[in-house]
Formats: C-alpha cells, sequence, structure tokens
C-alpha cells in the first residue's frame, strides 16, 4: 500500500534521484561563489542545489519545454520543493530516522538497473555529469529517508475501517465511472485574512480566465500557477473513482463532461480548480484462485555452536529416522529449532507457496501429498517439510477486500500526508533569497 502512495505525493525523483538524466546535455555549469537561496530552520540550500533540481526538472520536460513556466517562476517551484524535502529531512532525523548502507546500495542498484547500466557504467555517467558517487549515495539516502518519513506519517495517521472497505465494495459492486482529474490550488493559509482571500480569489479567477482564453493548457498553468506539492505535474491527480472525490466536489464533477473545468472552488486549503480529463468505466474484479499447502516443517538452525555441516549431518540423521517410519511430529517436538512450529509438532498450517521463503517453496512444487523432502538449505538452517496435502482456494472477495481497503487508505493517506507538508511549512522558518538575478 504505501509504496504505491508515496508516488502520488511528493516524487522526490524529480529533484534529486534523477541526474542520469543530465548526460543527455552538457553537465551544468559551476558557479564560481556558490551562495544561499535559502535558510530553512537551522538549515540551508545552496544556489548548486537549486541549479541542478532545476536542471532536472527541466530534462523531465525536454519534450515539451512549453509547458514550463519562465526561470523564474520555475525557481520558486523547485525551491519550495526543495525546502519541503529539507523539512521532511529534518523531522526524520528528529524521529531518529536511520537508512542502512545496504538500502542505499539497494536503491543505488535499482537506478542503474533502470537506466540499463553496471555500477561502473553508473559512476561514469555521474561524473560525466558533475556530480561525484558520494554526492549521489548522499541523494539517494535522502529520498529513502523522506520515504520512511512519508510511511510513518501514513501508517499513525491512517487507519481503514472494516466498515469503510464494506462501503467502498459496495459502491464498486453498483457500478459506475472512476474519473481522471487534475487541479489548481491557490493555497490560503490557517485563519487567512480578508485581504489574503480576496488576493487568492482573484488569482485563481484570471487563472481560469487564461485557460478558458486558450492561452494556457490546464498542465502549463498548474505548473506555474498552483501552490499544490505536485504542480510539477501538471497537477495530475490520477485516475480514482468518483466516491475518492471528496465530498463537497462529488455532485459538481458528475456534472462535467472530459476536458471541461470547474469554476474557482472553496476548499480547506485554498481556492481550486479541477479539471475532468477522462472517465472510464470501472472494471470488475476478476476470479482469483491460488494453491494452498499443507505441511511440516523440520529445522536444524545455523549458528553459534552449530555450523552448516554439522547442520546437514544432524538433518540427514533425522531425515533418516523419518524415513524409517519414525512420527514426523514427535521427531519435530523433539529436535527442531524452528520455534514457529516446534510445539505444533512442525505443523505449519495452511499458506501459499511463497508464505515461508523461497526455498520452501522450490520444494513444495515438487512434492505430492505424503511425500517426504530431501534435506535443504534455507537462510537460517537446514530442513526437511513432507507435504500433508495441497488445495485450490478462491481469494476473490480476500482481494477485492484488499483491493478496496488500499482505494480507501490512498484516498485518505494523501489527504493526510498533504496536511502534514502544509503543518511543517505553517511551523517553520523560511527565508527565501531568490533575487531577479538568481
Amino acid at each position: 500500500m504505501t509504496k504505491s502512495i508515496l508516488k502520488l505525493l511528493l516524487p522526490l525523483s524529480l529533484l534529486i534521484a534523477a541526474p542520469i538524466a543530465l548526460a543527455q546535455n552538457a553537465a551544468p555549469q559551476t558557479t564560481a561563489v556558490d551562495r544561499i537561496v535559502a535558510v530553512v530552520d537551522e538549515d540551508v540550500i545552496l544556489k548548486s542545489e537549486l541549479d541542478r533540481a532545476e536542471l532536472n526538472v527541466k530534462q523531465q520536460y525536454a519534450a515539451h519545454p512549453e509547458q514550463l513556466p519562465p526561470t523564474d517562476v520555475l525557481q520558486k517551484q523547485v525551491l519550495e520543493r526543495l525546502v519541503l524535502v529539507r523539512l521532511q529531512l529534518a523531522r526524520a532525523n528528529d524521529a531518529g530516522m536511520k537508512i542502512s548502507d545496504a538500502e542505499i546500495d539497494q536503491g543505488v542498484q535499482r537506478v542503474a538497473e533502470q537506466n540499463k547500466m553496471n555500477q561502473a557504467q553508473l559512476q561514469q555517467r555521474l561524473a560525466a555529469d558533475g556530480m561525484s558517487y558520494d554526492e549521489f549515495r548522499k541523494s539517494m539516502r535522502d529520498e529513502l529517508v523522506v520515504q520512511k518519513m512519508q510511511q510513518s506519517i501514513i501508517q499513525e495517521r491512517v487507519a481503514v475501517s472494516e466498515t469503510e472497505v464494506d462501503n467502498q465494495l459496495a459502491t464498486e459492486r453498483a457500478g459506475g465511472p472512476q474519473v481522471h482529474l487534475a487541479h489548481i490550488l491557490v493555497a490560503l493559509p490557517e485563519a487567512a485574512t480578508p485581504e489574503q482571500v480576496k488576493t487568492a480569489q482573484t488569482k485563481i479567477e484570471g487563472v481560469k480566465e487564461l485557460i478558458d482564453q486558450g492561452k494556457m493548457e490546464f498542465s502549463a498553468a498548474a505548473i506555474r500557477y498552483s501552490d499544490s506539492p505536485n504542480a510539477l505535474e501538471g497537477g495530475d491527480l490520477g485516475w480514482r473513482s468518483v466516491d475518492e472525490v471528496p465530498p463537497a466536489f462529488t455532485d459538481l464533477i458528475k456534472t462535467l463532461k472530459p476536458g471541461q473545468i470547474t469554476l474557482p472552488l472553496r476548499g480547506a486549503s485554498g481556492f481550486q480548480l479541477l479539471k475532468l480529463v477522462e472517465v472510464r468505466e470501472a472494471g470488475q474484479v476478476p476470479v482469483q484462485k491460488v494453491t494452498e499447502y499443507h505441511a511440516q516443517d523440520l529445522m536444524v538452525s545455523v549458528g553459534p555452536g552449530m555450523t552448516a555441516e554439522q547442520a546437514k549431518v544432524k538433518i540427514d540423521g533425522l531425515r533418516a529416522q523419518l524415513a524409517a517410519g519414525a512420527d514426523f511430529t514427535e521427531i519435530a517436538k523433539a529436535s527442531s529449532d524452528d520455534t514457529a512450529t516446534k510445539a505444533k509438532g512442525g505443523d505449519m498450517g495452511w499458506f501459499q507457496a511463497n508464505a515461508w521463503g523461497d526455498a520452501v517453496a522450490v520444494q513444495l512444487k515438487a512434492l505430492k501429498d505424503g511425500d517426504l523432502s530431501q534435506p535443504f538449505q534455507s537462510d537460517v538452517g537446514w530442513h526437511v517439510i513432507k507435504l500433508l496435502g495441497s488445495r485450490t482456494n478462491d481469494i476473490s472477495e480476500q482481494a477485492a477486500r484488499e483491493a478496496a481497503r488500499q482505494t480507501v487508505a490512498r484516498r485518505k493517506a494523501q489527504d493526510e500526508y498533504e496536511n502534514f507538508l502544509r503543518q511543517i511549512r505553517s511551523e517553520a522558518y523560511v527565508d527565501i533569497r531568490l533575487s531577479d538575478k538568481t
């Protein structure tokens, strides 16, 4: 659930994890003297950081540069995104969140694979783009830290009740369309003054007029004028069922045709324009069946006082006893090191093939009911398993409920995290030092 949500919240890769795109053009020019462009609480953002992030965004829009706003507007958008990153990193640091070297290694490997490179080629490309490998690893660490922060906030604030799942399923099964939406937000602070409200309303009405007159595409207007965290993505909100739209906007959305835009709407966070991009009918949940297995496990663990070779000798002896007719339950209770199943005589219950790891899954698929496996090794020790039975189970209802739970959680998570971002931004000391000469 969390991974899919994160893509909707704050796509950091647009700023700090896309240096590979720079190789398509010349490396960025370094400034003779770096300077501070923003103070964020006790931290700072340097002009060189802003330049690199801005160039990354431009690379994302290389095929459609006309969609980007003027440089000064883009800089403000990118700098605001960097401010939010800094604030999240600070919160994560205060909470003691850590990222291991192994996690960074995995993230770097994913980037290399996505760009069809090996590690050496990745480092060469980074060097050509003017970024050291250490800087890239730091950027990767920052992205992973923020993802962990996002996950923590979501887990803390988002709970989905069974009643909500029931309601979501009822809505889906009643049929109805899904809508693809985009929005432009002109934000208002809490307890906004009448002057601030009037200014925001004038701005949103001006944006609407530009779009209506054909002077600007909706996505370009979102990039230039929206205060939402997804402004740089053209305000795209993705696909959602009608019930996922905030109740205050539901009836209005139903009156729109694809391509149409609402009048300015006043919401909790400010004034918005909503665009109905597309409509499609919700698909039916397919029948899903899985094979489940019932088995017993006997394990000799490897660790202090027991080498892998010693464990193999012991499991061979236990397997010989079982083959000679010894009772598996009694042997497991007496000799197994598997604390999860030992007291139950090795009984693993009913489970899907990969539930106990790949090593067990490989054995299960080669056995027939009643068969005893040969000794095999996992990451914790040596095993023998006995397949007691298998069955095909229809998990369509279970899968439908899980999908419904994900839908509700995704909707609530996006709202909660955007609220969190607004909260930490309003509480922070932020001094923007951009100038006309920046």
